[in-house]
């Protein structure tokens, strides 16, 4: 059977019985695909032809049509004991199951299949198909961190303003229609319609003073590297250094937002004069009107808003080569 354990900083055999005197789960590993992400349909059939060939052992494995299947689905094959989880989808198939895979004995292997594949590039698990799953079964196990937003854990960045609007305007259909391009597309017709809104940050671990904001574009709270189809968070912003990027645009002259804009692929947005930027393991967001907090694509809370880092909270199998982060347990 399929098992993993560490030896070194390596990751997976093939086994039955019992290592060690520990007897091995035998479950095998579960294999989930969203089926409506954009390229998952095609996906499902060939993943499982190419995991049986490099030796991994599916347990049991679903197409879901139905994306809302996908935390209950998660969630059983957890608790049946199989593992890894092997999730075929894109960023918010990731964000909409990893409370059931955060601080648990079960590792993730990532087949991206979405449109921005932000969590996956952040970790450097490459994007097709059949790299992905070598990397599942000849990678590297690491623990990386989450972001929260009150209770929803979150794997790439929380927002409100600007983004909140963008993820309103981007469609399904504008996804499978352009690609990643729907995601500046869903920004210039979001800053269109923006309304300002005041901000008051403060951090409860007064690592900073509170700091209040009038007329703002955008507040976000980043905890990976990569968001909205391949921009940085922050230069030196990472998944694994147990701090949250906390990064805050004001609505300034048009030519420091076009600054701002020009900077967004590489993350130096973060030195222009309209963007505040903090480094902190603990913020609270208030904001005035009250607005909803995008965490990694969905609408799930409203402001005000606690946000905090979850050191080491989830395992993932990345490639042999990756240094995005490492296993400190």
């Amino acid at each position: 059977m399929y098992k993993r354990f560490l030896q070194g900083s390596n990751i997976f055999v093939r086994v039955s019985g019992v290592i060690g005197g520990t007897i091995c789960p035998v479950a095998g590993a579960a294999l989930i695909v969203n089926a409506r992400s954009r390229t998952g349909e095609q996906a499902f059939e060939r993943a499982s032809e190419l995991l049986g060939s490099l030796g991994v052992e599916v347990g049991t494995s679903y197409a879901l049509h139905d994306a809302a299947r996908l935390p209950e689905t998660v969630r059983e094959a957890v608790g049946e004991g199989h593992d890894p989880i092997i999730l075929g989808g894109g960023d918010g198939s990731v964000s909409s199951t990893v409370d059931f895979l955060a601080h648990n004995d079960v590792t993730l292997g990532l087949l991206p299949l979405g449109t921005a594949n932000d969590f996956a590039r952040t970790l450097e698990i490459p994007a097709e198909l059949e790299a992905a799953c070598r990397t599942i079964a000849e990678g590297k196990v690491v623990d990386i961190d989450l972001g929260l937003a009150g209770d929803n854990f979150y794997v790439n960045v929380a927002s409100v303003g600007l983004g909140v609007e963008a993820t309103r305007a981007l469609s399904p259909q504008l996804k499978k229609r352009i690609g990643p391009l729907a995601y500046p597309v869903a920004a210039i017709k979001a800053f269109l319609k923006h309304e300002p809104f005041t901000a008051q940050l403060s951090f409860p671990d007064g690592d900073h003073e509170p700091v209040g904001y009038g007329r703002l574009l955008q507040v976000a709270v980043g905890n990976g590297r990569f968001y909205g189809g391949g921009m940085v968070v922050a230069p030196d912003s990472g998944i694994d250094d147990r701090t949250l990027d906390v990064y805050v645009i004001k609505l300034g002259r048009q030519r420091d937002l076009v600054g701002v804009a020009r900077y967004l692929k590489s993350g130096d947005f973060v030195k222009n004069e309209s963007v505040d930027h903090f480094h902190t393991q603990r913020v609270r967001l208030e904001t005035e009107p009250e607005l909803s907090v995008n965490v990694d694509g969905e609408l799930v809370a409203r402001t005000p808003e606690e946000f905090s880092v979850a050191a080491n909270a989830l395992h993932v199998i990345v490639p042999e080569t990756s240094n995005a982060a490492q296993m400190d347990q």
